[in-house]
């Protein structure tokens, strides 16, 4: 059981925004090692804000959050990112004239303990076959579903112990959209820890163990991802036929 296992992110009561608008309102959960926890919303609710907020790019104004040892107010993103926390914004941000195989190399460097960067590359094109035969094209000349992959193989790479993903398949073809959420299933399956914004909400729901819906900057509703994927506002709002909430 998950209760089992140690917390790896706790939030308290955190607020924050841009200038004087206020994104985040209060909001306080835990996330448990080998979690997916997906959260949804309608757009501007606030989940790109909390991803950033927890990464440390939006300052948190009051509140707690805590990353392992690290307390996220009093820490750098790339402090975060060398001991674990890797945040997958929203537009994959890839950087179109470094290649595939630069992007990985990158990646690899953040790490504080260093291992054999060929035995993991190897199992990274093992899941992206498609990134392995274009390792040396440059990342501005992948569609955006390999782009996605790439944003994704980058995470595998250093097997974070905190994975932020954003809004994976915006964007996508069914077909990339499909593939995106195999490779998240297996890294739900191989133990990764993993909060999932996701515009999808019936795909989210299906993957995660728990889920929060969001909006204007609050938690409204929480409990497992069945529970939430019965919820009748929430079917009405954001599992409805033809409807992809953002």
């Amino acid at each position: 059981m998950t209760l089992d296992r140690p917390v790896v992110l706790c939030v308290h009561e955190i607020e924050a925004g841009y200038g004087p608008i206020k994104a985040l309102r209060g909001l306080s959960f835990d996330i448990r090692e080998g979690e997916t926890v997906a959260i949804i919303g309608a757009n501007g609710a606030g989940k790109s804000s909390l991803m950033r907020a927890l990464s440390a790019m939006l300052p948190i104004s009051t509140g707690k959050a805590q990353f392992l040892n690290f307390d996220i107010r009093r820490t750098t993103t790339h402090e975060l990112t060398r001991n674990g926390l890797l945040h997958i914004p929203e537009g994959r941000g890839t950087l179109q004239s470094l290649s595939v195989i630069d992007h990985l190399r990158m990646a690899w460097d953040i790490q504080i303990e260093a291992q054999a960067f060929e035995n993991s590359l190897i199992k990274v094109f093992d899941t992206f076959p498609r990134l392995k035969e274009r390792s040396n094209q440059l990342a501005g000349l992948l569609s955006g579903g390999e782009q996605q992959m790439l944003a994704i193989a980058r995470a595998l790479i250093v097997q974070p112990k905190l994975l932020l993903l954003d809004e994976p398949s915006m964007g996508l073809s069914p077909k990339y959209t499909s593939e995106v959420f195999k490779v998240i299933q297996k890294m739900k399956d191989d133990g990764m820890t993993i909060v999932l914004v996701e515009q999808n909400a019936k795909r989210a729901l299906a993957l995660a163990d728990r889920a929060i819906v969001m909006a204007h900057g609050e938690f409204i509703l929480r409990g497992s991802a069945q529970e939430i994927a019965q919820n009748p506002h929430v079917i009405e709002s954001y599992l409805g036929e033809g409807v992809n909430s953002a």
